[in-house]
């Protein structure tokens, strides 16, 4: 099965386009007994079986690989943080059958270092999909599309307020009009997509104007698209949504993620007796935003 097929089936199966970040903070964890790889074991077994019984399911899942391998100490021998990320992989694959597992890295180098981090997300972790920074050229892209059954995300517009430092500057292509680096992007991912279905475009909330122009672009390329963003950031998901249908993009090829507001909304502060409670109420929330 491709990866465009996985994200259309998922859809189907779920009802919405939803993606679950899966970024924990150790000091916001209700119960905290000193042992990490426990904690969070505990903390997902938890969630994901309330949200099982209750049938509120995501269409994807996005854990971000820099959450769990910092609570890494390798040089002392404790790989706490990277043995909590595969119990959270075998989880999902339990409790959540054929929902696509997103690993949020960033990677990107070049030659046989691409080649080693593609197989760093495809064959260690076994995901299904891998965020990749672009901005290194082909040679660091194409080892990521060489897996036909794996998606790869490149960052196309980002979220977080430094985004326009570099992606929002103009270029001049011979015989163009100027237009934004991040537009230029878009049609090497557009490129790169013809060859596989399976590359997609990373693509933040938090600028709808930018969000419409692009999605526009792809509507008829079939290019998956991750828009982070939603929650915390700023972003609306049911903003996106209006968007997402009036570029006329086909919605079952996009993931609108959310991360801290469903796994941790109480941020700095000690958790709360209902925070299960409230994950599910804010997980809820985005699930009816998102349905198709």
């Amino acid at each position: 099965m491709n990866y465009q097929t996985l994200l259309a089936e998922s859809a189907e199966k779920t009802g919405n386009i939803a993606c679950m970040g899966l970024d924990p903070i150790v000091e916001s964890l209700p119960v905290s007994s000193g042992n990490i790889r426990s904690d969070l074991n505990g903390f997902f077994q938890q969630l994901f079986r309330r949200m099982s019984l209750a049938g509120l399911v995501p269409a994807a899942f996005k854990p971000n690989l820099g959450y769990y391998q910092c609570l890494d100490h390798p040089r002392d021998g404790d790989f706490s943080g990277s043995s909590a990320l595969a119990d959270v992989l075998d989880m999902l694959e339990s409790f959540f059958p054929g929902i696509p597992v997103i690993l949020d890295s960033k990677r990107g180098d070049i030659a046989r270092s691409s080649m080693n981090y593609a197989k760093e997300a495809f064959e260690a972790w076994q995901g299904d999909a891998v965020t990749v920074a672009p901005y290194m050229g082909s040679d660091s892209v194409e080892p990521f599309i060489r897996f036909p059954e794996k998606g790869a995300y490149l960052l196309n517009r980002t979220s977080n307020p430094g985004g326009r430092d570099l992606q929002n500057l103009l270029v001049v292509k011979k015989d163009e009009k100027q237009h934004p680096l991040y537009r230029e992007v878009a049609s090497q991912i557009a490129a790169y997509n013809q060859k596989t279905g399976s590359v997609g475009a990373v693509v933040g909330a938090t600028n709808l104007q930018e969000l419409e122009e692009i999605a526009t672009f792809y509507h008829d390329q079939s290019v998956p698209l991750l828009i982070p963003g939603v929650g915390s950031q700023g972003g609306s998901a049911s903003g996106v949504m209006t968007i997402l249908k009036k570029a006329g993009y086909p919605v079952e090829l996009a993931r609108i993620n959310s991360s801290s507001a469903l796994t941790h909304p109480w941020k700095n502060n000690p958790a709360p007796e209902d925070w299960l409670d409230l994950c599910m109420k804010n997980l809820r929330s985005l699930l009816e935003e998102t349905y198709l």
